[in-house]
């Protein structure tokens, strides 16, 4: 890939901030606890087992419920940017044909953060890459479902938490997630 000397700026400056992002969101939390920046953290639901995430990008990545091995859902939180509505219809897109009509979305306010919550099932177009900026092959998974939170901070911007796996484990654990994120609590 040949970079232009005019883009590479942005580029460079892309990279930093991933980078900054990636190191911010792994601040350290009281024991029990995700960082989900420096000043804010969440309670897990017990049924998440913490695995290395499967892409840099991403800053902790869970399987759940962790006493299974086959039809687990994964469970991603990372620092991101691009805005709200752009990475909920990102959200959305991931599944074939959704439709944004077709999302359940709601805002709720928890310790001094908005959170956006979009729930969506369908097939879902799976990347086996890191995501959109290290796409790999796209394996289309039937009758699953999504739930995301995007946590909108005064102080760590915008932090991801996403549950993506068939539909009947995410509806076992819907509730654990949706408590994880009332959960939220500064530091």
């Amino acid at each position: 890939m040949n970079i232009s000397k005019s883009s590479r700026s942005p580029v460079l400056l892309s990279i930093l901030l991933a980078a900054f992002a990636t190191t911010y969101v792994q601040a350290e939390a009281p024991a029990g606890k995700i960082a989900l920046g420096a000043s804010i953290s969440m309670t897990p639901p017990a049924e998440w087992e913490s695995v290395p995430p499967k892409s840099n990008m991403v800053q902790s990545e869970f399987r759940a419920p962790k006493d299974q091995k086959e039809d687990t859902a994964r469970v991603t939180v990372m620092s991101a940017s691009g805005g709200i509505d752009a990475n909920i219809d990102r959200w959305i897109g991931q599944f074939d044909g959704a439709k944004k009509d077709e999302a359940k979305i709601e805002k709720m306010d928890v310790a001094g953060a908005t959170v956006h919550m979009v729930d969506i099932a369908g097939t879902f177009k799976d990347s086996m890459g890191g995501g959109p900026f290290a796409p790999g092959p796209m394996k289309k998974r039937e009758n699953y479902r999504m739930i995301g939170a995007i946590v909108e901070t005064k102080n760590d911007g915008l932090v991801f938490i996403k549950m993506t796996g068939p539909k009947t484990t995410i509806e076992a654990l819907a509730d654990g997630f949706k408590k994880s994120l009332t959960s939220l609590e500064k530091k």
